[in-house]
């Protein structure tokens, strides 16, 4: 474990021109960071996978395209995406751009939506309809991530040397090989969907919001710029 801690400090330090990210976001940052030493093993080896494919492109400096991608692009796609933007700039890695899809396109899902509120975006609908587009601010000189929901291979995604990471099983099974994908990783992570309607649904949101939070968080820690 020292060797996360160690890595995380590596890139961070040097960051005096770190992205003013808004306040609150930043708190959570933190609390987030902290449980770097917690993720299991098993994970660790697979998000180290993203985390090289985040360093070669940065060596050669070329863009790094990771596009997160689930069965409905619903709630952990949209987790992922949204979280590796924010790395990105906390991390200050160059040319981060990051992109979601399913295997089917629904919407992104207003309990996400809200669970991302909480932990202190600010987001704002742009457009009514079945598959409203919101616009996702995590700080005043970032541009807002583009939110709604699509299909992985919709053209407005990269179509080559990116990086794929599936986060739920289902799409894993679904989605052998991604086309035109560089690096392909599977971290699936459990669907708050479950908890729709229950006591327990803000609190597994935020749970899984906080989970995704954590594992993209420590993914970018381990780049070195």
């Amino acid at each position: 474990m020292t060797l996360i801690t160690t890595a995380a400090a590596s890139s961070s330090d040097n960051l005096n021109d770190k992205k003013a990210l808004n306040p609150k976001l930043s708190a959570y940052i933190e609390t987030v960071k902290a449980n770097f030493s917690k993720i299991p093993l098993d994970r660790i080896e697979e998000l180290d996978k993203i985390a090289a494919f985040i360093q070669k492109q940065v060596n050669a400096s070329q863009p790094v395209q990771l596009t997160y991608i689930c069965t409905h692009n619903s709630r952990r796609s949209h987790f992922g995406q949204i979280w590796a933007a924010v790395a990105g700039a906390y991390y200050n890695i160059p040319n981060v751009k990051t992109y979601s899809g399913g295997t089917e396109a629904t919407a992104f899902n207003e309990r996400a939506v809200a669970a991302c509120e909480r932990a202190g975006f600010e987001i704002t609908k742009t457009s009514e309809g079945k598959n409203p587009v919101y616009h996702v601010s995590y700080g005043a000189d970032t541009a807002p991530v583009k939110a709604f929901s699509k299909k992985y291979d919709e053209a407005s995604n990269p179509q080559s040397d990116f990086c794929a990471i599936m986060t739920c099983s289902q799409a894993d099974e679904a989605c052998p090989v991604v086309k035109g994908a560089t690096a392909r990783v599977a971290v699936p992570y459990d669907d708050p969907k479950a908890f729709d309607g229950t006591p327990q649904e803000t609190v597994k949101y935020d749970e899984r919001c906080k989970q995704i939070a954590t594992e993209t968080l420590y993914v970018f820690s381990k780049v070195k710029i």
